[in-house]
């Protein structure tokens, strides 16, 4: 299922504020079968400057449309949306597959998983779709990787933009931990945890 912007995304759930942009782990993605080593990173930008082309742009080896995209996020994060601006001229992806916390699966790996959720794309030069997740399914997301097996007949695959919409679940870690031993109870303070409100629930 996919969302066309006809309408006030100040109305909706498709403002920036609803954006996952910040959550990504941006040093950590990476790509598989791409042309130019890093470019990947350079797909992943605010939304407001979601039609920005102006820079680099994540492109297939030539001759070969697949692509495959690891990205981690800073926090575990809910999903509710995912959307792919392609290139011109065939080089959008057709069709994208989707798994979660799935660490360092490659293309041998992908073709015999069982996907998340998977979508047959349009092209999306002005980035108004998105498509819709099964969000019971993208609830405590450390990582999605994004298998793009096709496009529609270029010679490459070229993405412009990729984005999430939803909402983080918690603070980084490492933060939580911190903040956790900041606030726990003096020894000789013998509230129950019902009585300091059992905040610690999340911390691992």
């Amino acid at each position: 299922m996919a969302c066309l912007h006809d309408h006030s995304c100040e109305d909706h759930d498709c403002s920036s504020n609803w954006s996952l942009y910040k959550h990504i782990d941006l040093p950590q993605v990476s790509a598989l079968n791409e042309a130019v080593h890093g470019s990947v990173k350079s797909v992943f930008k605010a939304w407001e400057q979601r039609l920005d082309s102006s820079g680099e742009y994540l492109e297939s080896n030539e001759g070969d449309p697949e692509l495959l995209v690891y990205i981690p996020f800073t926090s575990d994060v809910k999903i509710k949306s995912i959307s792919i601006v392609g290139g011109t001229d065939g080089t959008s992806p057709s069709k994208m597959r989707v798994f979660t916390n799935r660490d360092g699966i490659d293309f041998s790996d992908v073709q015999s998983m069982q996907a998340v959720q998977e979508w047959d794309l349009v092209e999306n030069f002005q980035g108004v779709l998105e498509y819709q997740t099964r969000y019971a399914k993208f609830q405590s997301v450390a990582s999605i990787t994004l298998h793009f097996p096709d496009n529609f007949g270029g010679d490459t695959s070229r993405i412009h933009y990729i984005g999430f919409k939803g909402e983080a679940t918690q603070l980084k870690r490492d933060v939580v931990a911190t903040i956790v031993y900041e606030l726990m109870p003096n020894p000789s303070d013998h509230k129950t945890k019902a009585e300091t409100g059992g905040g610690f629930s999340q911390v691992e």
